[in-house]
């Protein structure tokens, strides 16, 4: 049985694991081209075991513009089939880099509740509220926009997603009377953005918080220094490294869903099985120390703060950019010149010519859509230089 925690002044409950709809399996190496069996059969699986919280985007799976919206809406509307509806609280998102009127935050919405085959929505969320779009979306007037959509029925719930300072954040959580927020955490990213002053603002004004990036994009899964994981396993020999992400996350106060964005039915059968085992007081005091020496030494090697989010793709040079970032972090993660060389080996296999980062033309795009305000080009120059043939 996995736990269940009120979501804010919603009135509902979520499942303490929230399958995210962001990494589905690929049949290509085209972010579009979804495995559909494989994630149908994964979504259904979760939900079967008891997870009732499935969240989705516009943009999810290579989508951006209005002609050119994700699958990953799509996907979930065909996993919903079949009563699965009524199992789940869904979660979708408006695409605010892409508004430009009030008139078209609700033809967006009445585009996505065609595309997801329902009738309501129970959390829409303003995505990815940063300061380059919060003055706008207020003078646009998205407060009026939500108003009308919970009055005629299209929503449940509003909320928001965010990727700024914590600054903005409290100014935007306490501007309207929001049900949820859903903000990045996991234990590396705790001062982060909204960072734990954030998640403890939002429990004072009863909002609901479900966090993104449990394990950093797969980065706390299977990048982790030896140092670091010398040190879990002394600690917890039993556990994976994705049970000390989602089990620290599990223990923290005010929170309600967290997100995986699982890719492979292992991850779903491994992910399902944490939760359904966490009970409070797994994670101890000793756990929590062990938990802030591996902070001590991954603060200390990290080069780029990026969560392989995927927001600055399609790159107009072909760049695939969340995976050369990831090598470049990858390659100040270990010492020694055989995790140095072996980088270079998976660098060179995982990356076609046109992937890597020598061809980027440093045209900026990429740096503003970027959630967290990465210098993307100059770590990229980076990125070359290191793993230059």
């Amino acid at each position: 049985m996995i736990n269940k925690r009120l979501i804010g002044q919603s009135g509902v409950s979520g499942t303490i694991l929230g399958f995210g709809c962001m990494r589905l399996p690929l049949n290509s190496e085209k972010h579009d081209d979804i495995n559909i069996d494989l994630a149908l059969k994964m979504v259904r699986s979760a939900i079967d075991r008891g997870v009732n919280y499935l969240d989705t985007a516009f943009p999810y799976h290579s989508g951006g513009t209005r002609e050119t919206p994700g699958a990953s809406e799509l996907l979930v509307a065909e996993a919903l089939k079949g009563g699965y509806r009524e199992k789940v609280l869904l979660a979708t998102k408006l695409p605010t880099w892409m508004i430009e009127s009030q008139a078209q935050m609700h033809e967006i919405l009445d585009f996505q509740l065609k595309r997801l085959d329902v009738r309501q929505i129970d959390f829409y969320l303003a995505h990815n509220i940063n300061v380059s779009v919060w003055e706008k979306l207020l003078a646009l007037g998205l407060r009026k926009f939500f108003d009308e959509a919970v009055k005629d029925g299209r929503i449940r719930f509003p909320s928001f997603s965010f990727h700024d300072q914590y600054s903005l954040f409290e100014e935007v959580l306490l501007s309207y009377d929001w049900v949820m927020t859903q903000v990045q955490y996991n234990y590396l990213d705790q001062e982060y953005q909204a960072g734990r002053a954030g998640i403890e603002l939002a429990a004072k004004r009863n909002v609901g918080v479900v966090v993104m990036e449990p394990l950093r994009g797969g980065f706390l899964v299977d990048q982790i220094p030896p140092e670091s994981l010398e040190i879990l396993k002394e600690a917890r020999p039993e556990w994976s490294t994705p049970a000390w992400g989602f089990n620290w996350l599990w223990s923290q106060p005010h929170l309600a869903v967290v997100l995986s964005g699982m890719s492979n039915l292992a991850q779903v059968e491994e992910n399902l099985t944490l939760a359904e085992k966490y009970q409070d007081g797994l994670f101890t005091d000793q756990d929590s120390l062990a938990i802030d020496k591996v902070r001590e030494i991954f603060q200390k090697r990290l080069k780029v703060n990026c969560t392989s989010c995927g927001y600055c793709l399609p790159c107009p040079s072909g760049v695939n950019i969340p995976k050369n970032l990831n090598f470049l972090n990858q390659y100040f993660l270990f010492d020694g010149e055989g995790p140095k060389e072996r980088c270079r080996y998976f660098y060179n296999i995982q990356l076609t010519d046109k992937e890597r980062a020598l061809n980027c033309s440093s045209c900026g795009q990429c740096e503003e859509k970027c959630p967290q305000s990465l210098a993307i080009p100059t770590f990229l120059a980076e990125t070359a230089e290191l793993y230059k043939p």
